[in-house]
């Protein structure tokens, strides 16, 4: 029995006379001896590893249980040690028929409940073998603690996104999901995947796990830019996560492993507490910062104005944009990004590839603007999709077929553009040299890295599958990323796919700041912007703040309510605002400047519970320490009051006060201290107001 206990979290595995190596215990409570039958532990596999050719051990479905190798896999070795980050385990396995080794890797980190997984397979062997699957992380005994049956005592939390609604939490029963408790196992599985390269586009990659009756809660997300999977199954009666990137079945992605060759899985953070969705998302908010790059924009949270979203909309000029430039120095932004549009004359979308400036948009030259910006005091950025080239580029005159995706002998297309492949150093070259003459020749500060087309499965150049070269080129990007920001350091660079499309820790790792939609109704960006650090750490989702020309004084506080809480987007026509609209925009990023020291280093929580598009309240907030800020959106309905309980503190005395906007409008708010509870009133619908709340020791 190899037992650990780190950072509150409590691991147990059994390695038996047979040398089969069992993960019986992974969560936030010691493991209790007995506590799974010794006839069930056969299920509790610490691996599943599944190779072409191999037998399966029984019905299994879809689901990626009882494979072979992985049930043939015996233990070969154990290390424990230390790294500057915390305690490292590795645990290595053999295949004694194929000589294929594996080793998992468990990294833990200094102080919080979460740690990362990854599975390295070796070929010892003498022959290739072809690789279908391979778990990053499996877990079984989900449901083990407590004596309620799973139907009634499990959670599980999804995080559905798409296009302009991203981030749409819901919370199933297993019977609503159709994985009712009626055998020891079934072919049935409760899974989530996405096969492209657009990690979002359906679903946010991460999950949540609730044992109600326990109350413990298991989350975890997986670390990849491109296609993954994770399954909850039920086998030996209990139920089982299995945690992967890209598998045969669901995402087109084999994998040959020659002798001596190595493959890595897709690295996932996995996380348990005692306790529910909000200490879960806690933990893993703060191994998201701890992950992260380090860099100043998540310490200095400057706020951005784009012209794009309901201003220029991709169409700039320099007459358009100096009378902008001002008013956005005026109101107190901090870097002023050109959105779409700056390298084309006209329509664009299938040109783009070449990334000069257009000289009818900027005759004067694109720099004279860019330095114009820089004399207003702010950062100068710039808008790039770097990763395709329009099918009309004048740039693919000087490429070939290699630069970029094929399947079956044709270049990949998608929305009138080619996906480029970063595995190919002319590609890298351009790519650099696009990087190089807007930071060293224009000046550029800021980067909007946008991503607006999905790629598919994958190419088949150079590749075992469609997702091997997909895994390849997902891989590639990333590390040409690393090179980036090795070389620039102070660049900062906004993570962005069509909004909310690519919302990952693969690619959070590395950029400071993520574009979280493109919904353009300030009214229902408002669930969006709520649940977005569920998704990502505060301070890195952006969210778009637009007033509009014909809204009014309640229509600017909703939108920059919004926003305040998060990382400021700031856009629209503020140059065209009356005196007194555009006073609120200000008198919100002055606030917002004083609080943005907390943001970096609040958790998050949500007195109504996760939010929905359909709610007529919504409610987020952040607490640091002694202090909490809470937004509240009243979307619609009749009910003009509101009482947004705070977890843990009934009892407690505190001051609230209304910190936007100065003038109230009607609204009120008082803490009710029995409760624990804010009370709040808005007379009207479609307003929103943003709380401070000063918790007295």
């Amino acid at each position: 029995m190899i037992e650990v206990a780190e950072n509150g979290l409590y691991l147990v595995l059994h390695v038996t006379d047979s040398r089969d190596v069992r993960l019986l215990h992974f969560g936030p409570r010691p493991y209790e001896p007995g506590l799974v039958p010794e006839k069930r532990e056969e299920g509790f596999r610490l691996l599943e590893l599944q190779l072409t050719g191999d037998d399966r051990a029984e019905y299994h479905g879809r689901t990626h249980r009882a494979t072979f190798p992985g049930l043939r896999m015996q233990y070969k070795a154990f290390e424990d040690t230390r790294n500057g980050i915390g305690r490292k385990l590795e645990i290595a396995l053999a295949d004694p028929e194929t000589k294929l080794e594996s080793t998992t890797h468990i990294q833990f980190y200094d102080g919080i409940s979460v740690a990362r997984f990854w599975t390295v397979l070796r070929n010892a062997g003498a022959e290739p073998v072809g690789v279908e699957y391979v778990s990053t992380f499996a877990l079984t005994g989900l449901d083990k603690e407590g004596a309620q049956d799973r139907d009634e005592k499990m959670r599980v939390s999804i995080p559905h996104s798409g296009w302009q609604s991203e981030i749409q939490w819901r919370t199933y029963t297993l019977p609503e999901l159709g994985l009712s408790h009626v055998t020891d196992r079934s072919s049935k599985r409760i899974s989530c995947s996405n096969t492209g390269s657009w990690s979002a586009a359906e679903h946010i990659p991460m999950a949540v796990l609730e044992n109600k009756e326990a109350g413990t809660t298991l989350v975890w997300q997986i670390e990849h830019n491109g296609s993954w999977h994770w399954e909850i199954i039920d086998q030996f009666d209990y139920l089982t996560l299995l945690v992967s990137g890209p598998t045969e079945h669901d995402n087109h992605w084999w994998k040959q492993l020659r002798p001596g060759e190595e493959f890595a899985s897709v690295p996932a953070a996995v996380g348990a507490v005692q306790g529910g969705f909000e200490e879960a998302i806690g933990q893993l908010t703060t191994y998201r910062r701890a992950i992260r790059r380090p860099n100043d924009d998540n310490r200095l949270l400057r706020v951005i104005f784009n012209d794009y979203m309901n201003c220029l909309w991709g169409k700039p000029t320099t007459e358009k944009l100096l009378p902008l430039i001002d008013a956005a120095a005026e109101v107190g932004s901090e870097y002023f990004c050109i959105d779409a549009g700056w390298y084309a004359p006209g329509d664009w979308w299938d040109g783009v590839g070449e990334w000069l400036p257009s000289k009818e948009r900027f005759p004067e030259g694109i720099k004279y603007v860019l330095d114009y910006i820089r004399s207003k005091g702010m950062i100068p950025g710039l808008w790039l999709e770097l990763e395709v080239m329009g099918i009309r580029s004048p740039k693919l005159a000087e490429t070939n077929d290699s630069w970029f995706f094929k399947r079956h002998g044709k270049r990949v297309k998608d929305r009138s553009r080619y996906q480029l492949d970063y595995r190919n150093p002319e590609v890298i070259a351009h790519a650099n040299e696009v990087i190089r003459r807007l930071v060293e020749d224009y000046g550029v500060g800021y980067i909007k890295m946008d991503y607006n087309i999905n790629a598919g499965v994958g190419t088949e150049t150079d590749a075992d599958s469609f997702g091997d070269g997909l895994l390849q080129h997902n891989r590639a990007y990333l590390a040409w990323l690393d090179s980036i920001f090795a070389k620039y350091p102070d660049l900062v660079i906004e993570n962005c796919s069509s909004g909310g499309m690519r919302m990952d820790y693969a690619m959070l790792s590395r950029h400071s700041i993520q574009s979280t939609s493109d919904q353009e109704d300030y009214v229902k960006y408002a669930a969006i912007a709520a649940s977005s650090p569920s998704a990502l750490t505060p301070e890195q989702s952006a969210i778009w703040s637009y007033p509009l020309r014909e809204g009014d004084d309640e229509e600017v506080v909703f939108n920059m309510v919004n926003a305040m809480l998060l990382r400021v987007h700031q856009s629209g026509h503020v140059a065209e605002l009356s005196p007194r609209r555009r006073e609120l925009v200000k008198e919100a990023l002055g606030y917002y400047k004083t609080i943005r020291g907390d943001i970096r280093e609040s958790l998050p929580f949500w007195p109504l519970g996760l939010p929905k598009a359909q709610d007529e309240w919504i409610s987020f907030g952040l607490r640091r320490g002694d202090r909490a800020y809470v937004a509240v959106w009243r979307i619609g309905g009749d009910a003009a009051e509101a009482v947004l309980p705070i977890a843990g503190l009934a009892g407690a005395d505190a001051d609230a006060r209304i910190a936007y906007p100065s003038a109230s409008g009607g609204s009120r708010v008082a803490w009710d201290a029995a409760a624990g509870a804010l009370r709040v009133a808005l007379p009207q619908a479609k307003t929103a107001r943003l709380i401070e709340l000063t918790i007295k020791r």
